[in-house]
């Protein structure tokens, strides 16, 4: 399976610049797994597509303000920092730019002084571990210093932060936004509880593994970053009771998607869990928990597309993205939305 098998023509005009004034305004494509049929509607019309019984898995996780714009203390040249995972609590794995010029030892200062760090370590990824220096709390700091750390593909200031988190965002510790969640709103989560659909939350914080382009053909010989992940007893319970109810599994995106897969045993079990999961869906994958997923549509080649493609087929998904250009559809982050059911 080459990595070039999941290639598709997008025009620039249609990836996404800016959220929707209502976040549920946006398109929903639905796609049948079974069948590859294609039907066309709003995104609030998705309670027409779901059942008493079902659960949706939810992504609680918190996008932090991430990018960091500074200077070098001996050169006053500029840098830029954007941070992944905590590792302790004032050092976290970044990925640094100008990466040549941040070696070992390097002092970086940022907001005036009001936080410095320094470099204590390269990783074979190239990513640095960096300690950082302030008066305070961290978060406070990074709250007043830190931009949200958009895609590269997005060129537009965001206006709102808050646009760039979904409406049930809960713990800090993402690098990027759980992009399928951004559809909801409080109304329609509302209205999906009162008819009887269950919701499970999980917590995956999102780091740049999910995004990092496949840059081998051989799609077997990619590997995925870690990232931190969580389920506790009652989302586990909820899964559980759905499933033995004969109810469906539908997450809300790829983030919830790898969540349940992760935690889940052979048979299909969800257990209370925390850890790292490196988990790289890609076709030939058999799902053990997921019914149906709601997602956004993604990026030419990359581990995302593989993921969808693994539910649904290469070709069907292929075919349906090729509808949704001709039709207009907004892609990636601030894009419409894709259930696959």
């Amino acid at each position: 399976m080459k990595t070039s098998d999941f290639y598709y023509d997008l025009p620039d005009e249609l990836i996404a610049q800016d959220p929707l004034e209502k976040r549920s305004d946006s398109r929903l494509m639905v796609l049948d797994k079974e069948t590859g049929k294609v039907s066309h509607k709003v995104f609030c019309d998705i309670i027409s597509m779901l059942n008493k019984g079902d659960c949706l898995v939810i992504n609680n996780t918190r996008v932090i303000p991430a990018r960091l714009l500074g200077v070098r203390e001996n050169t006053g040249g500029r840098i830029e920092v954007l941070l992944l995972k905590r590792q302790d609590a004032d050092t976290w794995e970044c990925l640094v730019r100008p990466g040549k010029r941040l070696r070992v030892g390097a002092r970086m200062s940022f907001g005036d002084g009001m936080l410095s760090a320094s470099v204590t370590d390269v990783l074979e990824s190239g990513n640095r571990l960096v300690r950082f220096e302030y008066e305070g709390i961290f978060e406070e700091v990074l709250d007043k210093l830190g931009k949200m750390p958009l895609p590269p593909y997005i060129t537009h200031e965001l206006k709102d932060k808050n646009r760039y988190q979904t409406v049930y965002a809960r713990y800090e510790g993402s690098a990027a936004a759980p992009t399928a969640g951004l559809h909801f709103t409080e109304e329609l989560l509302n209205q999906i509880r009162q008819m009887g659909v269950n919701i499970a939350e999980v917590t995956l914080h999102v780091g740049l593994g999910t995004f990092r382009p496949v840059k081998v053909e051989d799609v077997k010989e990619h590997h995925m970053h870690t990232e931190y992940y969580r389920i506790s007893t009652e989302a586990a319970d909820i899964i559980n009771d759905t499933k033995r109810s004969g109810g469906r599994v539908i997450c809300v995106g790829t983030t919830s998607c790898r969540t349940v897969e992760s935690a889940a045993d052979d048979t299909g079990v969800v257990h209370p869990k925390e850890g790292d999961t490196d988990i790289f869906i890609y076709p030939g994958y058999t799902f053990k928990v997921l019914d149906g997923l709601i997602t956004n549509f993604h990026l030419p080649e990359s581990t995302l597309l593989m993921l969808v493609s693994a539910l649904a087929g290469r070709d069907a998904i292929l075919d349906a993205y090729k509808e949704a250009v001709e039709c207009g559809y907004r892609f990636f982050s601030f894009g419409d939305a894709m259930l696959i059911i």
